[in-house]
């Protein structure tokens, strides 16, 4: 074979073998972009979305790690399975939204409202959420494990399963919450925790020296082994 037909059939042989390659691998992913416009599977890792309006938007199983989306509107939007990881929130209304399986794990959402809320299955791991709204939010079976959800109110909210494990629930009002299920207290501070009227019966993990720093009343139910204290430690004036 001569040297010029020997160079192209070994050029016709590295296309082949780039192309098999090219077809195995797929496209290479296109990463992060803070340019794109809200959509399903979008990637805003580490962009600035603060104060503006994407109500209404698709952003199903988005990545939206480390965003700031401070005082941003997102009612009424699909975030199932949207990871909002290490994120900002404060001061944004999520209100409405559909957030099944989302991540919300350590993000930071101060005074943040997401009264009405969808996210059965979602995860608030070390989240800082304090003062925030979770009235009537379905939060079914949510992970709350070491957040800080110091006087969050969860009026209405249906919390069965929740995990509420090492949380702080300092003057939070669970006293109308709602829930069919046990509720997982384990190592919660309760300092001041509106409790009255609920029947925690059921609830995991609470212990004598929560149930004596909470408030509750004389329709409060507690598990077997506890008991009420000889006086609530509470005032709401």
């Amino acid at each position: 074979m001569t040297p010029v037909r020997s160079s192209m059939v070994l050029q016709a042989s590295a296309a082949v073998v780039a192309a098999f390659l090219g077809a195995s691998l797929g496209p290479a992913s296109a990463g992060p972009s803070c340019s794109a416009s809200a959509a399903p599977g979008v990637d805003w890792t580490g962009c600035d979305k603060k104060l503006i309006i994407l109500s209404d938007s698709d952003l199903n199983g988005a990545t939206l790690v480390d965003t700031d989306f401070t005082s941003t509107d997102l009612r009424d939007t699909n975030l199932l399975a949207a990871n909002f990881e290490k994120s900002t929130l404060v001061r944004a209304s999520l209100a409405n939204s559909k957030a099944r399986g989302a991540r919300f794990d350590r993000i930071e959402a101060y005074r943040t409202n997401f009264s009405s809320v969808d996210a059965r299955g979602a995860t608030f791991a070390s989240a800082e959420v304090q003062r925030s709204n979770f009235t009537n939010a379905v939060l079914v079976d949510v992970d709350f494990t070491k957040a800080e959800l110091g006087r969050a109110d969860f009026s209405g909210a249906d919390i069965t399963g929740t995990k509420f494990a090492l949380a702080n629930l300092a003057r939070a009002d669970l006293s109308k919450a709602k829930f069919s299920g046990p509720i997982d207290f384990a190592g919660s501070f309760f300092f001041l925790t509106r409790i009255e009227g609920l029947d925690l019966s059921a609830a995991t993990g609470l212990q004598q020296w929560q149930v004596d720093m909470s408030c509750g009343d004389g329709e409060t139910k507690l598990p077997s082994g506890l008991s009420a204290p000889s006086a609530w430690p509470c005032s709401f004036d």
